[in-house]
């Protein structure tokens, strides 16, 4: 990049927003995967002026550009991959309004996922979408990649909550997409399509967010079992019962063992596998609900299932529950960590086949994730410094994908394609859908300036 674009970019940003420095470079490198390319430049946009600025610029002189946030998506979808411009949003973090009587809150994609939940509570207002990283990734990040997390098996993903958009497209031009209207059917729904499209046709630069009333009360019931083939089951009978749960989340023996060796928590190492079933609403039909649920896990061979009745002793569960990935890395040098999602009754099958890859392979897999609505993070370990290790992980991954499809489910749930995926997206949605993809991101980023080489 040439001096005078790089003086452009200071005149728009001003110089305390701008860096070329070496560490700073770094910083701005890498995602949560570990995979690093750095950008010729990093800049903070304050602002949608800004940020339209910065995107005519880099489209007028054809140069890449990579928006982000906190950066800790697991697919690679934020990574300067071509160097170009690394265009962070996290200092555009305003809630600018919470709007109660319509339900609906605005917000600047910088803004954290749980300082919102913050500022909502206290309004007796609630934004279900939930990812484990919620105390410090943003919304911005969230929509791009079509977040997801634990209530999502009752409330639904991000896209469910998003009524409208600001964006800047690839030809430096700002539309507005949507509203903050629930009903609204005029033309194509371009929010839908632009939450998930992982910043490959926009720069999100405001948010209308959906709300919903806090709910009145919840239960929290940690179910012990000796085997991950009776928590699997488990699984698909609480569904198939007609219960929804807030939230059922699923780790096995080895993630048990890992999050009690890494906080010391009290975790049941003896177990084969623990469910974490969470069930909110009027506090006068969740008493019904806990004795149904926890009779449904003990029919199915549950060694305790137990409520944890103080808020303390619950947030300490969930606290497990989201320490859970860090814990994970914490048992061999590196780690594949894939997101496939199966119809929830599929969930026990899926288990045993990964369990068979990991025999076939030599290798450890634990397992842990959203088993409520069939997201599974399947986590291969493997050290590079071990001869053909790494390719072992590779390809029982590609294995995790094909059983994932076959079992009538998706190669990611709610981490994206990014860069992690590419190889494997036409294979679940085929060449014609593909190409109409790619037609897509051609109207939006003629120049192919934003995140180039992400998803295609």
């Amino acid at each position: 990049m040439d001096n005078g674009l790089k003086k452009a970019l200071r005149s728009i940003v001003g110089e305390e927003n701008f860096s070329e420095g070496e560490a700073e470079r770094f910083c701005y490198s890498y995602d949560a995967t570990r995979l690093e390319y750095k950008p010729d430049v990093v800049v903070f946009a304050q602002g949608t002026k800004q940020v339209l600025e910065i995107v005519r610029l880099a489209n007028e002189h054809r140069i890449p550009l990579f928006p982000r946030g906190a950066g800790s998506g697991y697919s690679g979808g934020s990574i300067p991959t071509k160097g170009g411009i690394a265009l962070c949003l996290a200092k555009m973090n305003r809630i600018k309004r919470i709007d109660v009587a319509n339900l609906v809150a605005t917000v600047e994609p910088g803004v954290v996922n749980a300082d919102l939940g913050k500022a909502l509570a206290s309004k007796g207002l609630f934004y279900p979408p939930d990812p484990a990283s919620l105390e410090f990734s943003t919304i911005g990040g969230n929509v791009a990649e079509c977040a997801g997390g634990p209530s999502c098996v009752k409330y639904g993903v991000t896209r469910n909550y998003v009524l409208g958009l600001e964006v800047v497209v690839g030809t430096g031009e700002t539309i507005r997409a949507g509203g903050t209207l629930v009903k609204n059917v005029a033309g194509y729904d371009l929010v839908r399509l632009i939450c998930g499209s992982e910043g490959t046709l926009g720069v999100i630069t405001e948010i209308n967010l959906r709300l919903i009333p806090l709910p009145e009360s919840k239960i929290t019931i940690m179910a012990v079992f000796a085997s991950v083939a009776e928590a699997a089951a488990t699984v698909a009978r609480i569904i198939e019962s007609r219960i929804l749960p807030s939230a059922l989340e699923f780790m096995d023996g080895t993630c048990i063992k890992a999050v009690e060796q890494h906080k010391r928590m009290g975790l049941p190492t003896h177990a084969g596998a623990i469910l974490i079933i969470e069930a909110d609403g009027p506090a006068r039909v969740l008493e019904e609900q806990r004795k149904r649920i926890e009779a449904l896990c003990k029919e199915c061979g549950s060694i305790s299932a137990e409520s944890a009745d103080e808020e303390d002793t619950r947030e300490e569960l969930w606290q497990a529950r989201r320490a859970l990935s860090s814990a994970v890395s914490s048992l061999a040098p590196r780690k594949v960590n894939e997101d496939v999602a199966v119809p929830p009754s599929r969930i026990p099958e899926l288990l045993d086949r990964i369990a068979r890859i990991g025999e076939d392979m030599d290798l450890v897999i634990p397992n842990f994730g959203h088993a409520g609505d069939g997201n599974i993070h399947v986590n291969i370990l493997y050290d590079p410094a071990v001869s053909g290790m790494q390719e072992r992980a590779e390809k029982a991954a590609a294995r995790v994908f094909d059983v994932a499809l076959e079992l009538e489910g998706t190669i990611t749930g709610e981490h994206g394609v990014g860069i992690t995926k590419i190889d494997f997206l036409e294979k679940q949605i085929g060449r014609t859908q593909l190409e109409l993809m790619r037609g897509v991101k051609r109207v939006f980023d003629p120049n192919n300036i934003l995140n180039p080489g992400k998803i295609f």
